[in-house]
């Protein structure tokens, strides 16, 4: 069963489980596979607000406590539908936890598919622009996993990220469905202002923003869904031969 850590942007939990749904070869409801979401919001602090020192809660402690809950339900291959999760200032933790606790469930690190779905299928990209919480943005979550891969990570400038980028998704975390215009002009002008930097693809680092621009390509820069590669890597541990070409 794969277990799905939600309610870190609770349309994003949904979001992951539509494109495991989507991603798997079924031709009924018995051909499925299984997936358990748990989205408990309340118990979970946000993590730009731990990350940027505006809380001393480390989400890692919640975000343990539902994997294990969905491990007592069957769950053994887990996704966490948060970028900012996969900082190591919380991962670590969460494994750390998990190890103590002799879990023996398996944590699908989002950002290191990532890396490696650019890898393997754009060899010629180079440059990386990375739209994403201000949390990720500061902790370079992004530059320290795909520079040691050889690509150049482009970032936002400081005011754009602030006052658009980041604002844009906490926007679409506070649940308007679908999002709006405004805030679908507010992601595509930070897309925009990643290409007039250089950025050859743009990874959407951050769950809310494909639920406001889709995977695909804009001109001529690719771009990149975490949230369906980590559905994609999920299908892929646990039944390769369901997993859509």
């Amino acid at each position: 069963m794969i277990g799905i850590v939600g309610g870190l942007g609770s349309y994003a939990g949904l979001d992951l489980v539509k494109k495991i749904f989507d991603q798997t070869k079924a031709n009924t409801d018995q051909e499925h596979l299984s997936v358990a979401l748990l989205s408990i919001p309340q118990q979970i602090e946000d993590r730009t607000a731990f990350l940027l020192n505006e809380t001393n809660i480390n989400p890692a402690n919640a975000i343990f406590t539902i994997i294990r809950k969905l491990e007592q339900i069957g769950a053994d291959i887990i996704g966490i539908a948060c970028n900012t999760a996969h900082t190591p200032e919380i991962f670590d933790v969460i494994l750390k936890k998990l190890k103590q606790a002799n879990s023996t469930v398996r944590l699908v690190h989002m950002i290191k598919e990532v890396a490696a779905y650019i890898r393997e299928s754009y060899p010629p990209v180079r440059n990386v622009g990375v739209l994403c919480t201000t949390g990720t943005y500061k902790t370079s979550l992004y530059p320290n996993i795909l520079e040691p891969e050889g690509f150049n990570v482009i970032t936002p400038d400081q005011a754009l990220q602030n006052n658009m980028v980041n604002k844009a998704i906490y926007e679409i975390k506070a649940g308007f469905s679908p999002v709006s215009k405004a805030v679908k002009e507010q992601v595509l002008a930070g897309i925009k202002h990643l290409q007039k930097k250089g950025a050859e693809a743009i990874v959407l680092g951050c769950t809310e923003l494909p639920l406001a621009v889709g995977a695909g390509q804009i001109g001529e820069t690719v771009i990149i869904d975490p949230t369906l590669i980590l559905a994609r890597a999920l299908i892929r541990v646990v039944a390769p031969y369901k997993l859509k070409p």
